[in-house]
């Protein structure tokens, strides 16, 4: 059996969290030991979401499988985190949901619509994605201090730089 964050037990409708390493997959479980996710459509059934492909596609296929075929030896967690920001969908709307969108193929996008968007809108009616958010303000504030480190280098060299060009033109 895969090792859970915790020892509860999904119920319907709960959102699954996944951690595989540098990025979480996301799926609706929708009971009976199954759940519906989106993937990419060169994933076999049972191999989860760790192919790149994921990144790559501009397409997925939405899935049912079983918890255990798509968590697989990763850690997972029920995280229906933005209960606190949304109302959920009542269960059977969620569920009926997830199950008529099984065997489709959508569109696919990291950024705005991956399997965390899919998931979330199924629960709450809203394409949300925190780790698409996270990863967004991780690369702004890359950006900032890199701007900021230019500025220095550029500050430096008008400061410092100057005084050798007026010493050539002593000589």
């Amino acid at each position: 059996m895969a090792p859970t964050l915790y020892d509860e037990k999904p119920e319907p409708g709960d959102l699954i969290e996944i951690f595989r390493g540098s990025y979480q997959h996301w799926a609706v479980y929708i009971g009976d030991g199954f759940v519906v996710h989106l993937a990419p459509p060169s994933e076999v059934a049972g191999a989860g979401s760790n192919s790149m492909m994921s990144v790559l596609s501009d397409k997925a296929m939405v899935k049912k499988e079983g918890l255990w075929d798509v968590v697989g030896t990763n850690k997972w967690k029920i995280n229906n985190g933005l209960d606190e920001k949304y109302q959920p969908l009542p269960v059977c709307d969620i569920v009926k949901g997830a199950r008529e969108l099984v065997g489709k193929e959508l569109p696919y996008c990291v950024l705005r619509g991956n399997c965390e968007h899919f998931a979330n809108e199924l629960r709450y009616g809203k394409a949300e994605s925190r780790q698409v958010r996270k990863a967004g303000e991780a690369v702004m504030v890359a950006g900032l201090a890199a701007a900021v480190g230019l500025g220095i280098v550029a500050l430096a060299g008008a400061l410092f730089g100057g005084s050798k060009k007026e010493d050539k033109n002593k000589q």
